[in-house]
């Protein structure tokens, strides 16, 4: 789960984190407001899940709060479109109203989970303001990093370290420490996936300050976290996933590929997406179905994927060992029963009761289900079929 830089900004203040002054509104007169109350120069931020939205015209500055109420109510209700959003944009519901920062340096702080060890990441960077990708790509030598041992926590002398690897040493080092300490204790206490303060920046008057902040969380703790659960906004979400969860679907994640796929088991379906890759076709999705024997799950996934307007072809690929295969052939047959599916299916089905899931199938006489005896032939001829 995403939330957004304002919220972001709030949870991190209570771990110590300083960030700019300043809140939010979705009204062009409150952003005046804010302004006023503020008493200096102010940026205006749209508020979307999505980085690079400076270049896109989501980030805005003023001088007065006339300015603000100007520049705030061009970016309310505008649909904006960045490298993350893809062509459809995001519409902006809300805005950031906080302080101008004078800059003097933007570094770069995240934490991560380093799945080669199994530990979280703690990583630094003297380039901050741009992503740590491209960091990585054209100057990997200047991004420092310290793993932590979740047993006995981040300890100061990292802290230390880091801050002095990136240029802050002196009498920044320890407010430095005590922030790197801080976005570790908020990215463990709130099982994140990731926490990114970027740009990090020093201020021309000395203070240490998180301009921007990203805050992503482990779905599968949020049952432990009802607060950030309420942080929530599905409209930002793609709403073919929010569907999917609300169907009770095992995990859907839409891409942009043309082939929809079922499969059962997250290994599976990963491994079903790569021999689709390999037989020269893109998959429109990553859904796995679960270890379960339910019809109903089966139906729901076909009609997310017919739903989606790029999908061409689904692949339906299961291995059948607590999950039976009659009953995900009962599941084809309800799904074509009830609803109109005009694209061409794949089915490749094995393992338990498949004898019975073939019979099934045969006697519903499904002539256009596209039968397939193994992974890459399946893959070969769902991309065939997608054209």
């Amino acid at each position: 789960m995403k939330v957004h830089e304002f919220q972001a900004k709030e949870l991190l203040a209570r771990y110590g984190v300083r960030v700019p002054r300043g809140r939010v509104t979705g009204s062009a007169e409150e952003a005046a407001a804010i302004a006023e109350e503020l008493g200096v120069s102010v940026a205006v931020k749209a508020q979307i899940h999505a980085g690079g939205r400076g270049k896109g015209g989501g980030i805005k500055l003023a001088d007065s709060p006339e300015q603000a109420r100007d520049v705030a109510s061009q970016i309310l209700g505008m649909r904006l479109v960045t490298h993350q959003t893809g062509p459809e944009g995001r519409l902006v519901k809300r805005v950031l109203v906080e302080e101008q920062l004078q800059v003097d340096r933007e570094l770069y702080l995240g934490v991560v989970i380093d799945n080669s060890i199994g530990l979280p990441l703690v990583m630094a960077s003297s380039d901050g303001g741009v992503e740590i990708e491209e960091v990585a790509a054209k100057t990997p030598e200047r991004i420092h990093k310290t793993s932590v041992d979740p047993t006995i926590g981040f300890q100061p002398f990292q802290g230390r370290q880091l801050a002095m690897e990136i240029g802050l040493g002196g009498e920044m080092m320890r407010p430095a420490g005590s922030l790197i300490a801080g976005l570790y204790r908020c990215f463990a206490e709130n099982d994140c996936s990731l926490a990114e303060v970027n740009p990090l920046v020093v201020t021309r008057d000395g203070r240490l300050l998180a301009a921007d902040a990203k805050l992503n969380f482990d779905d599968n703790a949020l049952y432990r976290h009802k607060d950030l659960v309420e942080m929530r906004d599905i409209d930002e979400e793609d709403p073919l996933e929010v569907r999917a969860q609300e169907s009770g679907i095992g995990n859907y994640v839409r891409l942009t590929g043309n082939i929809g796929c079922v499969v059962n088991g997250a290994g599976l379906a990963m491994a079903t997406m790569d021999a689709i890759k390999l037989a020269g076709g893109e998959p429109a999705n990553f859904l796995d179905i679960g270890t379960v024997n339910d019809t109903g799950r089966v139906v729901s996934s076909f009609r997310i994927l017919t739903e989606d307007p790029n999908v061409r072809a689904i692949l339906i690929n299961i291995f059948g060992g607590m999950a039976r295969v009659d009953i995900i052939a009962e599941g084809i047959i309800q799904a074509y029963r009830e609803m109109e599916i005009a694209v061409p299916v794949v089915a490749r089905l094995v393992g338990t009761n498949v004898e019975e899931g073939e019979r099934l199938l045969a006697e519903a006489g499904l002539s256009s289900l596209i039968r397939a005896s193994d992974l890459g032939e399946a893959a070969r001829k769902a991309v065939e079929a997608a054209g």
